[in-house]
């Protein structure tokens, strides 16, 4: 902002996006708040989600995505339970 004010003071353009900016970053920050520093919202509480790990409704593994075809390439490799993992 100083930068701004001090070198640029006519620059229109610069200052809306530096408010604009500093406005994104509010926002985001009053979301993260909200969601007590979690950078999005959980769909069920984690109590939930042990408890249908343990009975086996829910399964938990781990993500795997291709760095260099992330949006078509990605597999989940499941946590077998005394065992190693399973694809």
């Amino acid at each position: 902002q100083n930068y701004l004010d001090n070198f640029w003071p006519d620059l229109k353009a610069a200052h809306e996006l530096f408010e604009s900016i500093v406005q994104a970053r509010r926002e985001r920050e009053s979301e993260s708040q909200e969601n007590h520093g979690k950078e999005y919202p959980e769909h069920l509480p984690v109590e939930i989600l042990e408890a249908g790990i343990k009975s086996g409704r829910y399964l938990q593994g781990t993500l795997n995505v291709n760095k260099h075809r992330a949006q078509l390439e990605a597999f989940v490799r499941l946590q077998a339970l005394g065992s190693k993992d399973t694809g």
